[in-house]
């Protein structure tokens, strides 16, 4: 098995060619609640982000990869390792599927299946975690069907359409 390369999807390191995908994510409102963004991202300031990809996760201490499908190529979302701590062998674990029509279809299922195995055989990790809103149900049964288990409720910790929301911690340990 190719450990990026799943059975519908493929997850590959971003490319120059990437801008204007990224730009669309980065730039969504709909989505700025879970990625904790307040303010737009010029195509400047992804341009200089891109051309710095190319560092591995232990200087950059982050991984972004495109979700891309098998039959089409087609980048449909990424998934990132962040604030990597090799010391403690543990990284955060965030996703986003970009296309509305794309989501509830498997593609966040397969991509955070082949993250895991990633983390857990390639890269050493002992645990991810993941912090959800608690009223991300979609996100909390994805994290919890590959057995992260809930370790933690960060009361009133987000601000969301004038209303403070509780935020929940995640947690995989990896048993081998």
């Amino acid at each position: 098995m190719i450990t990026l390369k799943g059975t519908n999807i493929y997850l590959r390191a971003l490319e120059p060619e990437d801008l204007e995908f990224i730009y669309a994510i980065e730039n969504n409102e709909s989505i700025w609640d879970v990625s904790n963004t307040q303010t737009p991202y010029s195509r400047f300031l992804i341009r200089q982000y891109l051309e710095n990809a190319h560092q591995d996760i232990y200087e950059a201490k982050q991984l972004r990869l495109a979700i891309c499908l098998n039959d089409t190529f087609e980048a449909v979302g990424l998934i990132d390792l962040f604030d990597f701590d090799p010391k403690n062998n543990r990284a955060g674990v965030g996703i986003v599927i970009s296309n509305e029509a794309k989501r509830n279809s498997g593609i966040g299922s397969e991509a955070l299946e082949l993250v895991i195995h990633y983390a857990f055989n390639q890269l050493q990790l002992h645990q991810l975690y993941a912090n959800i809103g608690s009223k991300n149900d979609i996100s909390i049964s994805l994290f919890t069907k590959f057995g992260f288990e809930k370790i933690g409720v960060k009361k009133d910790w987000n601000k969301i359409n004038h209303q403070y929301e509780d935020e929940l911690l995640f947690q995989l340990i990896n048993q081998h």
